[in-house]
């Protein structure tokens, strides 16, 4: 069996759509397990940059299978408007399979992920408005749309009168007018009609295919630190990206996963609000920024930048049981003379041993740093370990060292070639 997970480490955005597609070249599956459309992952492929949302970044090779597993949150719109663009760049999507399990996204999510944020004033999470969270709302709450009814027409007729019935008092008492049936209805049965071909029990597939000793990839989307459970909450995703959730959010058992990846970027940034210890506030977080043009693939926000915190990341292999780190965008840090790293915090005096639950806590702490020298050199071009600057490779030996996982890939540009494998993956 040789299956991995790829997950985040950090607070998203680290680079798992370039990982995902780098391992994907060897992969004969990628399935997709949790999150929604405010996921986004940016692929260079071709000489063309692809920004991908719900499609599995496996996407881009030919006769690759790629799963949208059941905990993922389903926005036919978003999905449709990436498959017109594939055909659109020559790309088939003839691999993809749909869970017949997943939950759809409706117009009504949408609005009242805008409604709620505005309701919460200063207490806002910052979502992107996309209807994630409400939709994973309506899913624990047993009033969900799943797939398998969207895709019968009666059933979905019955349902949608029912929800939309419960979703129309709840916007007239906020002073909010109702939606109709009808529309809703008649648009999304057309949706339905499009994404048929594509729709299975992909927990019975992507067994079988285990069963047949294909090479799989399991893809999340966000990050450790966003997980409902384990991340900041209450700034957090509505699902769970960390490595445990692959299982529940695919249909298959824990004997299933053979090795985790971890993605952690050279430094840290974070996408709206709650508290990010080693966030530069300065010119060098704005330089990272606009070196490395951190604003979001999916809503363009700026994001919040700083130096890497490695107390995050040990927190985040323990979480997922990593068995090694995929270290990405390397090559921002060429130019800067000197680098910092978190390896701890203090609070009150004293270090912490552990990463704390309070947000209180976690905005009070105080960074421990440990400084270390630039390379000042180019990184681009650099395909072997070996030929990367001795500052550097100081610097990458080092995150293993403090994190407890070691470094098996190194990411120096978003190019699928600019990838440096330290350790066999499949």
């Amino acid at each position: 069996m040789s299956t991995i997970v790829v997950v985040g480490t950090q607070w998203g955005d680290e680079g798992k759509g370039k990982i995902v597609d780098f391992l994907a070249a060897q992969a004969d599956v990628v399935a997709r397990y949790q999150g929604g459309s405010n996921a986004g992952h940016t692929v260079v492929a071709d000489n063309r940059t692809f920004k991908l949302h719900l499609l599995p970044s496996g996407i881009l090779y030919p006769g690759c299978t790629c799963i949208i597993g059941n905990d993922v949150v389903l926005d036919p719109v978003c999905l449709l408007q990436e498959l017109d663009g594939l055909r659109e760049a020559g790309k088939s999507e003839a691999g993809l399979r749909i869970s017949n399990r997943a939950h759809v996204v409706m117009p009504y999510h949408k609005l009242f992920d805008g409604l709620q944020e505005r309701l919460k004033g200063a207490g806002k999470v910052g979502t992107t408005g996309r209807g994630i969270g409400p939709c994973y709302a309506d899913a624990a709450d047993r009033i969900g749309i799943r797939v398998v009814s969207w895709m019968d027409p009666e059933a979905f007729a019955r349902e949608l009168r029912e929800t939309l019935a419960l979703k129309n008092r709840i916007l007239e008492a906020f002073g909010e007018k109702p939606l109709e049936f009808e529309p809703i209805y008649q648009e999304y049965c057309g949706y339905a009609d499009r994404l048929r071909p594509y729709v299975c029990d992909t927990g019975a597939l992507v067994s079988r295919l285990i069963a047949q000793d294909k090479k799989v990839l399991f893809e999340g989307a966000q990050a450790a630190m966003l997980d409902l459970s384990h991340g900041t909450y209450p700034f957090v995703t509505s699902s769970h990206p960390t490595s445990g959730a692959v299982c529940v959010g695919l249909g298959i058992g824990p004997k299933c996963i053979h090795k985790v990846v971890g993605v952690v970027k050279a430094y840290a940034t974070r996408v709206g609000e709650g508290p990010f210890p080693t966030e530069l506030n300065n010119p060098t977080g704005e330089k990272l920024r606009e070196t490395a043009h951190e604003y979001g693939a999916t809503t363009g926000r700026p994001r919040r930048c700083g130096w890497l915190d490695l107390a995050v990341i040990r927190y985040a292999v323990q979480l997922n049981g990593l068995d090694c780190i995929a270290l990405t965008r390397l090559d921002i840090l060429d130019s800067f003379p000197e680098i910092q790293v978190c390896t701890g915090y203090r609070h009150q005096g004293k270090t912490m041993e552990e990463f704390p639950a309070s947000l209180k806590v976690l905005g009070e702490v105080e960074p421990i740093y440990e400084t270390l020298p630039g390379w000042m050199a180019d990184t681009t071009k650099c395909r072997t370990f070996q030929e990367l600057p001795l500052n550097c490779r100081k610097y990458v030996e080092r995150i293993g060292e403090i994190a407890g996982a070691p470094v098996g890939i190194v990411s120096v540009g978003p190019e699928r070639d600019s990838t440096i494998v330290r350790q066999r993956m499949f």
